[in-house]
């Protein structure tokens, strides 16, 4: 049977400014090895492409220039199957369709990857005369928050989100009156991603 490329996560999301692994893995049912592997990465409606592997090396010639010094994949896991492209510092303008076309002596295939970028970090709390302070430094899109009690109740809490140049949310909430021996659960989630932290008083 010949090989198809398949992926882990087509619907991956990107954290600004850090790397993202895209997946693309060939498989066939009966080999788990694989020689002359190729593959080329590219980006729908975008001029030249992400990355290209052929021959037994790297041939960057049509790159497109958004990409250069910013893409590579495994060598060593090429043998495997492994046709995965690291995309390192994620920008907004990264957001989009990829399209992984892999071959091998085995055949292959090609996958398509759904690309969405963010930002998010873990808040940061303080406490001071009673009122817990949350910060996250880094939110894309603007984010809801809520926090809950111990019993899941939504307490009221003061938020303020500044947003930065680059269009980047910094969250500050604070919860007034919070008691001794409880614990406190805040959640801050956009559409794509949600962070959920707990903060306990003692």
């Amino acid at each position: 049977q010949a090989a198809q490329a398949v992926t882990q996560n087509a619907f991956p999301v990107a954290n600004l400014g850090q790397d993202q692994l895209l997946s693309c893995q060939l498989v066939n049912t009966v080999e788990t090895t694989f020689t002359k592997v190729s593959v080329t990465w590219e980006k729908t409606g975008m001029q030249g492409f992400v990355y290209q592997y052929v021959n037994g090396g790297s041939s960057l010639g049509n790159q497109n220039k958004e990409f250069s010094g910013r893409t590579d994949i495994f060598p060593d896991e090429l043998l495997k199957g492994n046709v995965s492209l690291l995309l390192r510092s994620a920008r907004a303008e990264d957001e989009g369709v990829y399209t992984c076309s892999a071959d091998s002596s085995k055949g292959g295939g090609k996958v398509n990857i759904h690309l969405r970028t963010a930002a998010y970090t873990a808040p940061t709390f303080t406490l001071s005369e009673r009122t817990m302070t949350a910060r996250a430094d880094r939110w894309f899109p603007r984010p809801n928050v809520t926090w809950t009690d111990s019993n899941r109740r939504v307490l009221q809490a003061t938020t303020s989100m500044e947003e930065s140049s680059a269009g980047i949310f910094r969250v500050v909430s604070s919860l007034p009156e919070v008691n001794s021996s409880q614990s406190y659960t805040l959640q801050i989630k956009n559409p794509l991603v949600m962070s959920t932290s707990s903060a306990e008083i003692t």
